[in-house]
């Protein structure tokens, strides 16, 4: 059973449809640790685009997932209530495999280093128990009115 399901992430990261990219979160330390589930499905927007005939999750939106996931385990910190987590960089990511229509794509992100409002995570995305991407994700947390 999952420790939170879509509703329950949307009252932690302001992401809503079609870019909220995470469907359950599995296991999670707050401000630590997380590891969330996106179920690829053939009707996400992006594949009528991306590509024609051969749908492929961009690469560019598995790191978001993957940056959406570490978003949850900061701001679920109790002190970090109502805020927000901003993209702050994206260092030495890479991609080893596809990711298509049917795929569990499993987000484990764990949070290295902050200090102040500046965080580091670091990403990977799996299918299968196949690493297909990897990423560190560089952040910084602010209020909505930011």
């Amino acid at each position: 059973m999952s420790l939170l399901n879509a509703s329950q992430i949307m009252e932690i990261i302001p992401h809503r449809q079609p870019f909220m990219l995470l469907d359950t979160i599995e296991e999670m330390e707050a401000g630590k640790r997380v590891l969330a589930k996106k179920c690829v499905s053939y009707n996400e927007p992006f594949f009528a685009g991306h590509f024609p005939g051969e749908p492929v999750m961009p690469g560019v939106l598995i790191v978001e997932a993957m940056a959406q996931a570490g978003a949850v385990a900061m701001l679920a910190q109790p002190e970090l209530k109502g805020k927000t987590a901003y993209f702050a960089g994206i260092q030495a990511a890479k991609f080893k495999q596809k990711v298509v229509p049917g795929d569990v794509l499993l987000l484990e992100v764990e949070i290295v280093k902050v200090r102040g409002p500046i965080g580091l995570g670091k990403g990977t995305a799996t299918v299968n128990g196949k690493l297909a991407a990897s990423a560190e994700i560089t952040f910084a947390i602010g209020s909505e009115a930011e």
